[in-house]
């Protein structure tokens, strides 16, 4: 969401790594810090619409490319102390013997009518950040319709899921879902580890704490909440069992 290519970037790299001319190509733009996680949930459809292929998910984001020099607004203060600059991609199979968990479930959440509260605006001088101060507020008035129906469909509680995979969107972000979640007696100590070190890189950053866990010792039949929100306004989740 942070540029715009034609030829989007995926034409280059499969030129680049010589993949074969039958590769399916969905270059997918504009849905934000949700896109690693919706990005997972559409080529996990791709895969079970067929059988024996494999998907790359690859999220590259510059938001750094959109800062506004001549913008002194509390917004782009903000988006140019959060956001920094990243990549990531996951390998997709679909078949049960690769390693790595099973994605189990997924869902999206629409926020009615809060279009505004984040995105960009296009100006003259580029991508304009638009971040509304009620973000946070707007997330914990609707959190626990976002959690616990979603897991209520799998026979599932928050007191059955073992890691939790967010996406750092920003510190009161951070702050307001840890809280939530320390009621409910879990932590999101990887969230916070990864906006340290590398701020939120728009939709690569979710991937980035994914990473995180697929490189523990995690045993068979531990579970894993990935949750996502970004402009739209959107939640989406995933549920993971290894």
């Amino acid at each position: 969401c942070t540029g715009i290519m034609i030829p989007s970037i995926d034409a280059y790299l499969i030129n680049s790594m010589g993949m074969r001319p039958d590769i399916y190509r969905l270059p997918v733009t504009e849905m934000g810090c949700v896109a690693g996680v919706s990005g997972l949930i559409y080529a996990q459809q791709f895969l079970t619409a067929n059988p024996g292929k494999k998907a790359a998910v690859v999220a590259i984001e510059a938001p750094t490319a959109t800062f506004q020099l001549e913008d002194y607004s509390m917004a782009n203060m903000v988006s140019a102390a959060i956001f920094g600059d990243g990549c990531a991609c996951v390998l997709l199979s679909s078949h049960d013997d690769d390693n790595g968990p099973v994605m189990k479930a997924h869902e999206m959440y629409h926020f009615p009518d809060a279009t505004h509260m984040m995105g960009f605006d296009l100006v003259n001088s580029g991508l304009q950040m638009v971040l509304d101060k009620a973000v946070p507020e707007t997330i914990a008035s609707h959190f626990p319709a976002i959690i616990h129906p979603f897991l209520e469909k799998q026979g599932l509680s928050i007191e059955n899921i073992d890691h939790l995979i967010f996406h750092p969107g920003g510190k009161k972000i951070v702050q307001t879902v840890e809280e939530l979640f320390a009621g409910l007696g879990k932590d999101i100590n990887d969230t916070k580890e990864v906006l340290r070190l590398y701020g939120n890189m728009s939709s690569a950053t979710v991937l980035f704490v994914l990473e995180r866990f697929m490189t523990q010792n995690l045993q068979t039949g531990e579970r894993g909440l990935m949750l996502s929100f970004g402009p739209g306004f959107t939640a989406q989740r995933i549920l993971l069992e290894w």
